[in-house]
């Protein structure tokens, strides 16, 4: 009598599971074209010029994808041939020149293209307009502001959104530091709507500094809002 052995759970063709269809011919044959398109990337990047490596706006942000996306299927599909991304890589590279030099010749097509730089906070407290605008999550620029040893808004004069994402921040010298609203977790986290003593409190919403007396609710003279949280004056340690 025959026994009927199981079959095994998985039946894999190891071959063409690290293979693939093509065989091992065409591993060699990525690996030419996967080295072709990395000195082609690099001499893209390269006629790009140093401002496009060096940080990123959203008009590169779009060129960098664009390269990406150019170089990545010549890498691994066989029918496309290479001429066809060193043809896409010289559209966008002429596109991309073409498009600094009208920005370099006027301000408005460089507004256009590059966007404007924002002022986020101006004399301690948020320009709540422009932070608005840019649709930035508090806690995610608190975190910002903490990299520059920052732990109230008191000691910022000036913070600017760059066009590239940067933040470039400007503070107000030691003596002139003022009552801010604390952007330290542990301090933030004390805000509250019933004021239960005097004290000087910052709006959590604005950053608006007040000294407010004893009350079940208080509105805040610039934004309107009700949260507070007691602002604090220390200096920044460098």
């Amino acid at each position: 009598m025959n026994m009927i052995l199981p079959k095994p759970l998985l039946m894999i063709d190891w071959s063409s599971f690290f293979f693939g269809e093509e065989g091992l011919e065409f591993l060699l044959e990525i690996s030419l074209r996967t080295f072709i398109m990395y000195l082609i990337i690099l001499a893209g990047l390269r006629l790009l010029g140093k401002r496009g490596v060096k940080q990123l706006s959203i008009f590169e942000l779009v060129v960098i994808i664009s390269l990406g996306s150019a170089a990545g299927d010549p890498m691994f599909y066989k029918e496309i041939g290479l001429l066809v991304p060193i043809v896409i890589f010289s559209i966008i590279v002429a596109c991309y020149r073409f498009t600094t030099y009208l920005t370099a010749k006027s301000t408005k097509i460089d507004d256009l293209v590059e966007g404007k730089c924002t002022y986020l906070i101006e004399n301690g407290e948020f320009s709540i307009e422009n932070f608005g605008k840019e649709g930035l999550a508090q806690d995610e620029f608190f975190s910002e502001l903490r990299q520059y040893s920052i732990s109230h808004l008191g000691q910022v004069e000036t913070a600017i959104l760059e066009t590239s994402g940067n933040l470039s921040v400007y503070f107000f010298p030691n003596e002139n530091v003022k009552y801010g609203l604390p952007i330290l977790p542990a301090l933030f986290e004390n805000s509250c709507t019933e004021i239960v003593k005097k004290n000087t409190y910052a709006c959590c919403f604005c950053g608006n500094i007040e000294e407010i007396e004893p009350k079940p609710k208080h509105t805040c003279k610039k934004c309107e809002q009700d949260k507070w949280v007691a602002a604090i004056n220390s200096l920044r340690i460098k």
